[in-house]
Order: C-alpha cells, then structure tokens, then sequence
C-alpha cells in the first residue's frame, strides 16, 4: 500500500469516511460510497449496532490487485458522534467456497469510556470486538446473538458487538438460517467449528 493508501487509514478524511459508511448500513443503504470505485476501495461488508453505539466495517483496497489489504475499522458512538476507535490491517483473503457457515474472528479494542475514569476505566472499561462471516447459498439470514442480520449477495459479512472486558473474545452465539427459516447451522461462544460441519466430519469417519 503506497502513498494515497497510506494516508486514508488514519485522520480526519478516514474518519468522514467511516462515519458514512456506519449511517448507511444503519440507514439499510449500500454500504460502498458511490463516489469510490471499488477497484480502489471496496467495502466488503458494514454492521452497527445501534442500541449497543458500536459498529464495524471490512474494507478492501485494491481488491483486484495482487498488493489487495484487508482493513477491518470498529467505531462507538461517543461524544454524540461515531468515532474511530480502532482496526488492523493485513493481506487480503481470496474468496473461499462454504458449504454453510465459517467465521472468523475481524479483531477488537477497548471501549472509548476507558478515557472517563483512568486507570480503574482501563480494566472495567467493555470490549469492542467483531467477526468476518461467509455463508453458503442456502442461508438467507444469520442470528448474531438477538439481532437478524439478511445475508447479503456477496454472501460475507462483519458482524460487531460490545461485551465485558472480562468476556473478551467470546462472541455471541451465531446461527445460520435457510430462506423458509429452518436453522442450517450454529456456532456458540467458544465453538472452532459450527455444527454443520460437525456433522458432516462424523458422518467421514
């Protein structure tokens, strides 16, 4: 990543940017801003949880080129604005065929309160964390925990929630559904596969 790609991960325009894209998909909107061609900046996927004030969005720059990145940005809504509270950055991942359900953690950080009462803050303060999502064609929708998220057409997804510091790293509990509503698959907090795969594994021995 040169130059302009530097640049755009950090300040004042990358977070009008992100801030964007967050009240686009609370709005149900197209996350990808119609300005940016997607052969420069695509944004694969966007999720907010509004009652939660947290957010996350999976980026991709240059996806067509072989220096692709992967950036995943988390955001709260805090000081009555929705602020960058946080990311990573690494190699891009080429499309994989699921069969149902595969999950992979996107990452996290610490809520902004840390910043309210420093150092007890720092300890007690919750965890922002999400996860990277591909379904296969027959899922139609994903439970993340209470909410229902529709399984877009490129059928990936980001998934975001807030949980206790203590809890870190465990994730909602998250279940594929089939377009008449019948589960598929799932996966709990601390599941390395979900359960369709499980069974499929069973069946191969």
């Amino acid at each position: 990543m040169q130059a302009w790609g530097e640049a755009v991960w950090a300040g004042p325009r990358w977070e009008i940017f992100l801030r964007g894209v967050v009240k686009r998909a609370l709005a149900g909107d197209e996350p990808q801003p119609r300005w940016m061609p997607r052969r420069v900046l695509s944004v694969v996927s966007a999720d907010a949880d509004d009652t939660a004030g947290v957010g996350a969005i999976w980026i991709l720059w240059r996806p067509k080129s072989s220096r692709m990145c992967e950036h995943i940005a988390l955001l709260e809504w805090f000081g009555e604005q929705w602020r960058y509270v946080g990311g990573g950055s690494g190699p891009g991942e080429e499309p994989v065929d699921v069969d149902v359900l595969d999950v992979r953690d996107g990452g996290g950080v610490l809520s902004l309160t840390r910043s309210l009462d420093p150092p007890r803050s720092i300890t007690a303060a919750p965890w922002i964390s999400c996860v990277k999502v591909r379904l296969g064609r027959d899922v139609s929708h994903v439970l993340f925990g209470v909410r229902r998220i529709e399984v877009p057409e490129q059928r990936s997804l980001i998934a975001v929630c807030m949980s206790p510091r203590i809890s870190r790293g465990v994730r909602p509990v998250i279940v594929a559904l089939g377009r008449e509503g019948a589960e598929l698959s799932r996966m709990g907090p601390h599941d390395s596969l979900d359960t369709h795969t499980w069974a499929r594994l069973r069946e191969e021995l």
